[in-house]
């Protein structure tokens, strides 16, 4: 069994998808383990660093040859795989609904795409679960990025020259990455509220010492889709979010946006009206700035600025902290496929419940359900 890692080529991508701890996980699984020269650079990962754990240093030309596994971050372009044995598993980051011609080519390439994003969010796929690995350092990364554009204190302070108010911030939406990113503007010493169409959250935002900001006057509406994530609201519901968030938006210094739904265009959160109703001066993080923004006048890796409020997010917030990314999203990548290693065979089986929810392409043909049903 052999397993190859590639070297990242998406521009912004810092992310590698072993580390000299996967490695030698993977050798002790009884696999040969090839890695790309110069593919963990920009996580701080020498190619001596993956040599000392086991592993073959390959050039480019090389990689792929001969691998019956191959590891990335984001799915390679399929025509550089040629060389790999046919068959051969792909783990990566698809983006199966913005990028379906490249899985299309992955099923006319023989290969079998294993799409990790799609990993269902179920008790015994947390530790390979991606997405809520990455979401969790964006959240981190957005409060940090967001407090170096403010340029004014987070935290309240009493001094003989006279009192510092500590910075507001709300956060709206509050999956992994917003519950992050509560939590380390918390840290910080902000006063911290945080809103979210999914009324189970409510007490999620009170244990980690935040407001929750929550319309009230519309009952019957929980915004729990399946897998635990965000469902589009009704017009009534979007109608009096937007009247709630528009009074409070206005007297907040930071704003961090998490709002998601996969396989759609991220909503629309903030308008350009409410970013006027801020105080100048004021920051607003996108972080789905890559997936369409909730933020009017977001632009993916730069800050704009909308009556004196500055706008930003970035396209990849993940890569902007490579190297704890890179052990996370490696570490994933481990459990998934050492947790269907047959011994006998020497290699992963997957089953029907986690191998079918991220099997995109197989034997020449696209299976995923998901994508036919999404059409």
């Amino acid at each position: 069994m052999r397993i190859a890692a590639l070297k990242e080529r998406a521009a912004g991508e810092t992310r590698v998808s072993v580390t000299p701890e996967t490695v030698k996980k993977f050798i002790a699984l009884g696999a040969n383990v090839a890695v790309e020269k110069g593919a963990g650079l920009t996580a701080s990962i020498s190619d001596q660093d993956y040599a000392n754990a086991g592993a073959e240093i390959v050039a480019a030309t090389a990689a792929a040859k001969g691998a019956d596994i191959i590891l990335a971050v984001q799915a390679p372009d399929p025509k550089k795989l040629a060389s790999a044995n046919t068959g051969a598993m792909v783990a990566a980051i698809f983006d199966p609904f913005g990028e379906k011609p490249r899985v299309e080519a992955y099923a006319k390439a023989g290969l079998e795409a294993l799409a990790m994003e799609f990993m269902p969010r179920i008790t015994r796929a947390q530790s390979m679960d991606v997405l809520s690995s990455q979401s969790n350092l964006s959240g981190y990364k957005s409060v940090l990025a967001a407090a170096q554009e403010y340029g004014r204190a987070f935290p309240m302070m009493m001094t003989a020259a006279g009192t510092v108010q500590a910075a507001r911030v709300f956060v709206m939406g509050v999956g992994v990455a917003g519950l992050q990113a509560i939590a380390t503007a918390k840290r910080l010493g902000a006063q911290v509220s945080a809103t979210d169409v999914r009324s189970a959250t409510k007490e999620q935002i009170q244990s980690l010492g935040a407001k929750p900001v929550f319309v009230e006057t519309v009952e019957g509406i929980e915004g729990e889709g399946s897998g635990g994530y965000a469902t589009e609201m009704s017009e009534e519901y979007q109608k009096a979010q937007a009247e709630l968030v528009s009074s409070h938006i206005a007297k907040q210094d930071i704003v961090i946006t998490t709002a998601l739904i996969p396989g759609r265009a991220a909503p629309r959160l903030i308008s350009d009206a409410q970013i006027a109703s801020m105080k100048p001066g004021s920051v607003i993080f996108d972080l789905a700035v890559a997936q369409g923004g909730n933020v009017e006048g977001s632009v993916p890796d730069q800050v704009t600025e909308r009556h004196g409020v500055k706008i930003m997010g970035y396209s990849n917030t993940p890569a902007h902290l490579a190297a704890d990314a890179s052990a996370l999203y490696a570490r994933n990548l481990f459990n998934f496929l050492s947790a269907f290693w047959d011994n006998e065979t020497g290699k992963p089986v997957l089953d029907e419940e986690i191998g079918n929810a991220v099997r995109l392409t197989q034997g020449g043909k696209v299976v995923s359900e998901r994508l036919s049903q999404a059409g």
